[in-house]
């Protein structure tokens, strides 16, 4: 099967060969084709021949045009550092101080910064695979963008002494979302959500409902309107927010490897379909292909029943020198463990 084949089928209850299965490969991509992390910006070019490599060579059902959190706000002004061959960084939020907010304007995705790059990547990886597989392109969410327009610490510290102001600042950060996303499902893709610090580690739920939660909500309703599903991805603990995830309108959670996916199942599983949590760094990154291959078993174990579907997956995106066959090692596990998955086998396999 296709993944996309595939990824129809399970979703209608179809019988399919195996399980869907996400290693979430963003800068590894780079390594495929023998390129520094670097080249990428302003590349769109490359960054779609390395992610349609990357998938070419792994098989996995998803492609995600991805290579940093930091595109959206980088092109409202912020600025980032590119390492020659390492993840990109925030150097600089775009505002000094919340008293620059009337300078602040949402980005124009076909203008400003590497979103054009990054769409032009991902229209290409439409035209080559898109009939295969599906392709999305990353968003990082408005709360979490709002972070790198004004900075992380005096965020928090606004949400306490300046509440107005955070609302102000998601209020345009969402704007450059609509805009991107409409240009991501124009491009023939499907927008992935990212929401990095509105996880429990960084904020309580109660701010998470306050500051975060209406935007995301407002953001997830206007990529149904276009037809398209969502994925969520909150970095962290998010086991104190996953009703409300599912509340905004997720139609995938996004698990990351500090939560726990039996608990999820058993809070929301009735409700939303599970991906997750293979962890990225300790397993996908240091471990061995046997290492994987144990989680890979374990996550099955606890989430292969899903009442609303589960997609195997790295609880994040991978670390950039991920080996190479430890990714085939997940593929391969989930392959040999076969749909529908035989509690049994799945025994026999994890003692092994």
């Amino acid at each position: 099967m296709t993944p996309s084949e595939r990824l129809s089928a399970y979703h209608r209850g179809e019988p399919v060969d195996r399980l869907p299965c996400v290693p979430i490969v963003g800068n590894t991509a780079a390594r495929v084709v023998g390129a520094k992390v670097s080249q990428f910006r302003g590349n769109g070019k490359l960054l779609a021949h390395a992610h349609i490599e990357a998938y070419r060579l792994f098989q996995y059902d998803i492609i995600r045009i991805f290579t940093d959190l930091y595109t959206q706000a980088e092109a409202m002004g912020a600025t980032v550092h590119y390492p020659e061959d390492e993840t990109a960084y925030l150097e600089k939020p775009a505002l000094a101080s919340h008293g620059e907010l009337d300078q602040l304007q949402p980005a124009d995705p076909y203008r400003d910064g590497n979103l054009p790059h990054h769409l032009e990547a991902m229209k290409i990886a439409v035209d080559k695979v898109g009939k295969e597989v599906t392709v999305t392109g990353a968003l990082t969410c408005p709360f979490t963008n709002a972070s790198f327009l004004v900075g992380a610490e005096q965020l928090v510290r606004l949400m306490l002494r300046n509440p107005e102001a955070v609302h102000r600042l998601c209020e345009i950060s969402l704007e450059t979302n609509l805009r991107y996303a409409k240009a991501i499902i124009d491009a023939g893709c499907t927008p992935s959500l990212t929401d990095a610090m509105s996880s429990c580690t960084v904020i309580s739920p109660r701010q998470f409902q306050e500051f975060s939660y209406p935007y995301l909500k407002r953001l997830i309703d206007y990529i149904h309107s276009r037809g398209k599903s969502v994925t969520l991805h909150i970095c962290g603990k998010t086991n104190r927010i996953w009703e409300r995830m599912v509340e905004a309108g997720a139609d995938c959670i996004s698990i990351d490897n500090d939560a726990d996916l039996l608990e999820a199942k058993e809070k929301v599983g009735c409700q939303v379909r599970l991906m997750g949590n293979v962890k990225p760094s300790e397993v996908m990154l240091q471990g061995t292909g046997d290492d994987v291959r144990k989680a890979v078993l374990d996550c099955l174990s606890k989430a292969y029943d899903n009442p609303k579907g589960y997609i195997v997956a790295s609880g994040c995106s991978l670390p950039t020198e991920t080996p190479f066959r430890n990714i085939h090692a997940m593929l391969d596990t989930v392959r040999r463990v076969g749909y529908p998955v035989d509690p049994e086998k799945l025994e026999r396999l994890s003692t092994g």
